[in-house]
């Protein structure tokens, strides 16, 4: 069996790459910069008072969890705000001490003393910097997720339980569990003043985002922890004058690090725990924003291009992380505070999403929250030394319960996750965070390999054939056990084998395969099929009126290399049944009823599902035709010699198809292509969309032989009637499935990265130059790029987020004017008035291979807010978005 290997060349190509000044961004790339000077916005000068009232509380209450200098909880905040946030490469998000390092922190200042915790948490910031200069954000995001949230939860649950002997007028133990143990005796000898403080800044923290009215929309602009702490120490200003308060010591008496003493290995776990737990926060914190940022609820989307009356189409594209920068920022902010005597210093969601939420634009806000920490720190003294400590540690003890996420639990029990998450909880409660953490993935291989590992294969006698049922994942491990089930048939016997699982290594697949080989050969049949019963590597039959399953799809040129034609034999994988991403369509449209039929990915090896190479890590238009770049032609040829060489080369790549095709795929569905030559095609569905390549109607509407009638053009355009075109080859389509097909729908479906919409957008032709037969076409599309920038016209947008930049604009807005065109029709016009057709827009991201829905009442125009909807994974077939499009 050949290996099926992609080339990376074109993919990896500094050529290829876009241009800085292109517009194209990578997934988690910083914003564009809108200037060389820092500007302070009015939005980001009132969001960054909001979140400095947040910290300042915030701060101080760490502080006193973690037994550190409450001044060390200041300087910190104000050196996460100015040094990451100016550093950082998530511009929205605060950084200040760190909630998850409250027990770690805690219990090296007990070990080693404060002085040694500064040299620590430089130690780790250093250790932060050279990890995101070797950029490995993206690995500490590997980690499972469940193992990340139950770190986070287990030291929320160790902070709770700490924060509440203060709350009840005591001093925290050592550990969680010694906590837990000595509750009930700090519960018999409890004060009556630090509780009632304590429930008072609780019931505040509690309430005060659920206060009705015009007055709680009001008072809401103030943080709930600011309104609590404040409320809390005025009336133990008056009920409790004697009850503990802050002390902030002199600033002559502050404490800077010192060179390390102790044991080398216990220190250096000390430096990698506060790294590790440091970072894992400030990076889903990161990711939180990026969340928080691209919401429509977002304060942001006061600006959005949701409003019609906006005259210009949006071309700024989603704020997105730079998780490497940010790690390196996070590791000087940490460096800097260790040596003046601070806290450790991560990213924090609770601040970072009030800054959104307050309608910060930019960094300054980050920035100016440090400052104006810097300055209380000077000026507010009297002031904060009026705080009751036990206010701060009901604050505090709040944040440790919210680190507990009932979201996040119903999620890993929803993944079947929740062993790993419950064991890490229970380890970093009971041993620490490191060790808490290493239970963890050790229970998360356990869980992996038993899953991998435990496969059920039975079987049934069906009176003259056998059902072989396997349920779960087939590899090497199952491979003994799955040869003597199957070694028990009968030789020539019929064997129904039913595959229930999401994986097939390649020496199951090899024994499957040798197997079925040798029944065959015996006179036998054995029919491959998924859990519900569909076939697989062969067609359903005429009987099932729902979704065909059909042979696998994979790349054809992923044997090919430079200037060879690919290989004539494809070894024991089968070939997806006809076009496949990389296939060209030429002419200005295209109109055929038997579409190539879905893939599926259950009886294939593993190997088999590599996607096809691209050209480049964007979409961009089709490529012109000409001769090669001189640095690709074959040394000593000319150009003559060149494209014969060429067309060679697709003469055999056409052959070596078209033989794969007779030879794996026309046996399988030459039943069911005879009988739609019988019985005449009945398509219900006429689906109109673009020659690109990569857009396999079949594949992604999961259809077969049959189904849809589909015309493809040049930006999956729509002419008017009676338009000066002088190719009427799709308004004949349109006619011929409405009036003789009958068919029952009609989809639009654009897609990202259109070539068509990056011409509109681009360069107009020269009027003194007669047009190409491409821009004749193309002024079809004039009326949507009017449509995108007419006030008139609510944007088409995308559920859940905004459109990227100004093409993914025109390709959405593309896709419902040409749904207007439709109407216009006479035969679609009557139809709709009849009720018995429907009209539906889609629109499909390449590189996300993710289908999007326009809503029912904009396709059928009866409403301005024009929204195309995600289709999950998990939407039934026949209701919610799926019954409008009826593909």
């Amino acid at each position: 069996m050949s290996a099926c290997v992609p080339t990376r060349h074109n993919r990896t190509s500094r050529s290829s790459r876009p241009p800085r000044a292109s517009g194209v961004k990578r997934p988690h790339s910083p914003p564009p910069p809108r200037g060389g000077r820092f500007r302070i916005a009015g939005a980001d000068l009132s969001a960054s008072i909001t979140v400095f009232l947040l910290a300042v509380p915030m701060s101080l209450g760490l502080a006193v969890a973690m037994g550190a200098p409450l001044e060390a909880g200041l300087i910190s905040a104000a050196i996460g705000g100015i040094v990451a946030g100016l550093l950082g490469g998530t511009p929205l998000q605060v950084s200040g001490p760190s909630a998850g390092l409250t027990v770690v922190t805690a219990e090296l200042i007990q070990i080693y003393g404060w002085r040694t915790t500064c040299a620590i948490t430089i130690g780790a910031g250093l250790l932060q910097i050279l990890l995101g200069s070797l950029r490995a954000a993206r690995s500490a995001l590997a980690v499972s997720p469940a193992i990340v949230h139950g770190t986070l939860a287990g030291i929320g649950v160790a902070i709770a339980l700490a924060q509440l002997h203060i709350v009840l007028g005591g001093s925290p133990q050592s550990s969680a569990v010694a906590n837990a143990l000595a509750l009930p005796d700090q519960l018999g000898r409890v004060g009556p003043a630090a509780p009632l403080i304590g429930m008072l800044t609780i019931t505040v923290l509690v309430l005060w985002p659920r206060i009705p009215g015009r007055i709680g929309r009001a008072v809401r602009r103030i943080p709930a922890a600011l309104a609590a702490v404040v409320t809390a120490t005025a009336v133990a200003a008056i009920a409790a004058p004697g009850i503990a308060r802050v002390d902030l010591p002199s600033w002559r008496s502050h404490a800077l690090p010192e060179m390390p003493h102790g044991p080398v290995l216990a220190l250096a776990t000390a430096v990698f725990t506060v790294m590790l737990v440091a970072s894992l926060e400030s990076l889903l914190a990161a990711m939180a924003v990026d969340k928080l940022s691209a919401a429509p609820s977002s304060s942001t989307s006061a600006t959005s291009p949701d409003s019609p009356a906006s005259p210009t189409p949006p071309t700024l594209p989603a704020r997105r992380s730079d998780l490497d920068r940010e790690l390196r920022a996070q590791g000087i902010a940490n460096t800097l505070s260790g040596l003046v005597g601070g806290l450790a210093v991560s990213g924090g969601a609770v601040r970072s999403s009030a800054n959104v939420r307050a309608g910060a634009t930019g960094r300054a806000s980050t920035v100016l929250h440090g400052v104006w920490v810097l300055l209380a720190t000077g000026l507010l003294v009297t002031v904060l030394e009026w705080i009751p400590l036990a206010a701060l540690a009901a604050l505090v003890m709040m944040v440790g319960i919210q680190m507990v996420s009932f979201a996040h639990i119903r999620n890993v029990h929803k993944h079947r996750e929740f062993p790993v998450y419950g064991a890490t909880i229970t380890g970093v409660v009971l041993f620490g965070v490191l060790k808490g953490v290493a239970i963890g993935i050790a229970v998360a291989v356990a869980v992996a390999l038993h899953r991998l590992a435990r496969t059920r294969i039975t079987v049934t006698d069906q009176g003259g054939q056998h059902l072989v049922v396997v349920r779960g994942q087939l590899t090497f491990l199952a491979v003994p056990r799955l040869s003597r089930t199957l070694g028990q048939l009968p030789q020539g016997g019929n064997a129904v084998v039913e595959l229930d699982g999401f994986f097939m290594d390649h020496a199951a697949y090899e024994a499957i395969q040798d197997w079925s080989t040798a029944q065959t050969a015996h006179g036998g049949r054995v029919v491959f099929t998924g859990r519900s019963g569909g076939r697989i590597a062969e067609p359903a039959s005429a009987a099932h009126s729902c979704c065909r399953p059909w042979t696998p799809w994979r790349n054809h040129h992923c044997h090919d290399g430079p200037g060879l034609a690919p290989e004539a034999d494809h070894g024991l994988d089968t070939p997806f049944i006809g076009a496949h991403p990389g296939t060209v369509h030429l002419g200005t449209s295209h109109s055929t009823s038997t579409p190539t039929p879905t893939p599926t990915a259950a009886f294939t090896p593993d190997h088999a599902l590599s996607p096809a190479p691209t050209s480049g890590p964007g979409p961009g238009p089709e490529p012109t035709p000409g001769p090669a770049p001189a640095a690709h032609r074959l040394p000593g040829r000319t150009a003559d010699s060149h494209s014969g060489t060429a067309r060679r080369v697709g003469v055999n790549r056409l052959i070596s198809g078209l033989s794969s095709f007779q030879r794996n795929t026309a046996p399988l569905v030459r039943e069911e292509l005879a009988r739609l030559a019988v019985e005449g095609q009945r398509p219900s569905q006429l689906f109109i969309t673009c020659a690109d390549s990569r857009l396999v109607t079949s594949m992604i509407t999961a259809s077969g032989p049959g189904d849809l009638f589909t015309v493809r053009n040049v930006g999956n355009l729509v002419p008017l009637p009676n338009a000066e075109s002088g190719d009427d080859s799709v308004g004949a389509a349109i006619e011929y499935a409405v009036d003789v097909l009958k068919v029952e729908s009609i989809t639009v479906c654009g897609h990202s990265g259109c070539g068509a919409m990056q011409a509109l957008l681009g360069t107009r032709p020269d009027p003194e130059t007669p047009p190409t037969s491409l821009w004749r076409w193309l002024r079809h599309g004039l009326p949507s790029l009017e449509r995108m920038a007419s006030r008139h016209h609510a944007w088409a947008r995308i559920s859940g987020r905004l459109p990227t930049d100004a093409l993914e604009q025109l390709c959405l807005t593309n896709v419902v004017q040409q749904l207007d065109h439709l109407r216009a029709h006479e035969s679609v016009s009557r139809r709709l008035a009849e009720g018995t057709l429907r009209l539906h827009g889609m629109y499909f991201h390449v590189g996300e291979a993710q289908a999007y829905l326009l809503t029912e009442g904009a396709s059928s125009g009866l409403e301005l807010d024009e929204v195309f909807d995600r289709v999950g994974p998990g939407d039934p077939a026949g209701s919610g978005e799926l019954e409008r499009t009826g593909v």
